[in-house]
């Protein structure tokens, strides 16, 4: 337990002195615990140390995870955020457990989102994922302007769904320092969309390895499961 708060104190602490660094309130930036292949007893340690939003790879993972977690604190506000990728027949499932779905990335995908949200008679939050490393094995939209904004506009008429913000998944590099252009890349759509006048508050970017170069640049959203509870045994894709 006083480990998992000691990461947490540490991880809270980077993000302060990232923020502070890009001349930024570090009260704007939400951390997301990744909780792929971490044990529940983990998680419950983490909650009571500060945690308050859980991100998972997978709609099953997370129906497993919230019968594990049982009642949590009254004091635990707590949010979950669907952060890998949604395939469509998971989405009824998805609507139900999850406050936000961080990696909308096609068309069709985000009107399944919006029309199970409206059956439940709500709107889904959602990110729009967009691929700025260019890598087949990722998922998301180009990165170019053009493409995000007729996306954008596109799930706009959509009324299960709220679009807030932009998602990615940064390119690994041992030098974290390689990533920025990606984030900066993500920055840039944000603000020309602004500029459009698309309400964009969000900029979900920043993993264990990167997160401080992608506060930097603009993210108010990281993903962090290594820096939280150490290595699993499974290859890292989303934190």
């Amino acid at each position: 337990m006083n480990d998992i708060c000691s990461r947490v104190e540490t991880i809270q602490k980077r993000i302060e002195e990232a923020a502070k660094r890009g001349g930024r309130d570090p009260e704007e930036i939400s951390l997301v615990a990744a909780v792929k292949g971490v044990d529940s007893d983990q998680v419950k340690g983490a909650l009571t140390c500060g945690i308050s939003v859980l991100g998972e790879n997978r709609v099953q993972e997370a129906e497993r995870r919230r019968r594990e977690l049982g009642q949590t604190s009254p004091s635990v506000l707590l949010q979950w955020h669907m952060i890998g990728h949604l395939q469509r027949n998971k989405v009824k499932r998805a609507v139900e457990i999850f406050d936000m779905i961080q990696s909308v990335d096609t068309l069709p995908l985000a009107r399944e989102v919006s029309q199970r949200a409206l059956s439940r008679g709500r709107r889904m939050d959602v990110l729009v994922e967009v691929n700025t490393s260019g890598e087949e094995t990722k998922f998301g939209i180009p990165p170019d302007l053009e493409s995000v904004e007729n996306f954008v506009e596109r799930i706009g008429d959509l009324k299960g769904i709220r679009f807030l913000g932009l998602m990615t998944l940064g390119p690994y590099f041992e030098n974290s320092e390689d990533a920025r252009p990606a984030f900066r890349r993500l920055r840039f759509l944000k603000e020309q969309l602004q500029k459009k006048g698309y309400m964009v508050p969000l900029l979900s970017m920043g993993m264990t390895h990167d997160f401080e170069v992608a506060i930097e640049e603009g993210s108010t959203m990281v993903r962090i499961g290594t820096g939280l509870f150490g290595k699993r045994n499974h290859k890292i894709t989303r934190d």
